[in-house]
C-alpha cells in the first residue's frame, strides 16, 4: 500500500507543518490551557460555595458546556457571536472575530468546565480539618482557599492537568472545519495542494501519535514521583 510513499513531499513540506501549522497549534494549546486553569478554578470555587447564587450558575455553565459537543462550541462562536456582537453595538454590519482568538476564547470556556471539576475534586480530596485548623487561626474563607487549599491540591491535580492538557492538544485540530492553519490545517492544504492525501495525512497523525505518547509517558513518570512524595 506505501510502495508509492513520496517521503520528500513531507520533507519539503516540514517548514511549513511546524513553522506555522505546529506553531499555531502549540500557542492554541498553551493560551487556553492557561485560561482553561484560571476559569476552571474559578468555577471550581463557586461550585463548592455554599451560596445558591454562586453555586448553582456554576454548575449549570458546566454542566451545558460539558453535554455540548465541542464542534458544535466551535461553529456557534465563530460563526454567531458576530451577529450578536453586530446587535449589541448597534453596527450595521457582523463584528469581525479573528479567527485565532476566536479559537482560544472557544477552548478556554469549553476546557474550563473539565479543568473545574479536576480543580473540585482536587480540593475535596483534602483532609477537612486542613479548613477547620486555618479558620482556628483566624483565616478567612479567601485566605484559606488562596494559601492553604489550593497549593497542596495542585500537587494532586497536576497529573489531571496534564492529561486534559494533552486531550486539548488533540482536540485543536477541529479548527480545521474553519480553514483554520493548524497543524492539521496546513497537512490538509498540502495534500489538496499536491494530491498527496495518504502522505500527509498519515505523516500528521504520527506527529500527533509521538507528541502525545511522549507527554502521557511523562505524566506517569510525573505522576510516580508525586505519588512517592506524598
Amino acid at each position: 500500500m506505501l510502495s508509492g510513499f513520496d517521503y520528500q513531499v513531507v520533507i519539503n513540506a516540514l517548514p511549513y507543518l511546524f513553522l506555522t501549522g505546529m506553531t499555531f497549534t502549540l500557542k492554541l494549546t498553551v493560551l487556553a490551557t492557561i485560561g482553561g486553569i484560571l476559569l476552571g478554578t474559578l468555577l471550581a470555587v463557586m461550585r463548592l460555595s455554599r451560596h445558591r447564587l454562586l453555586s448553582m450558575p456554576a454548575a449549570g455553565y458546566v454542566n451545558l458546556l460539558r453535554s455540548t459537543p465541542l464542534l458544535l462550541v466551535i461553529f456557534w462562536f465563530y460563526f454567531l457571536v458576530p451577529f450578536l456582537a453586530q446587535w449589541v453595538m448597534g453596527s450595521s454590519t457582523p463584528v469581525r472575530v479573528d479567527p485565532f482568538w476566536s479559537s482560544v476564547i472557544t477552548f478556554t470556556l469549553f476546557e474550563a468546565c473539565y479543568f473545574c471539576e479536576i480543580v473540585r475534586s482536587g480540593i475535596q480530596s483534602l483532609p477537612q480539618g486542613q479548613s477547620s485548623a486555618s479558620k482556628a487561626l483566624g483565616m478567612t474563607d479567601a485566605q484559606t482557599m488562596i494559601y492553604i487549599i489550593l497549593p497542596q491540591a495542585m500537587r494532586n491535580m497536576i497529573p489531571l492537568i496534564l492529561t486534559q492538557t494533552i486531550i486539548l492538544f488533540q482536540d485543536t485540530s477541529l479548527v480545521y472545519v474553519l480553514s483554520i492553519t493548524d497543524f492539521l490545517g496546513a497537512a490538509a492544504k498540502i495534500a489538496q495542494r499536491d494530491g498527496r492525501l495518504l502522505e500527509m495525512y498519515i505523516f500528521a497523525a504520527l506527529v500527533y501519535f509521538i507528541i502525545s505518547l511522549l507527554a502521557s509517558h511523562a505524566v506517569r513518570l510525573l505522576q510516580k514521583r508525586v505519588a512517592i512524595i506524598r
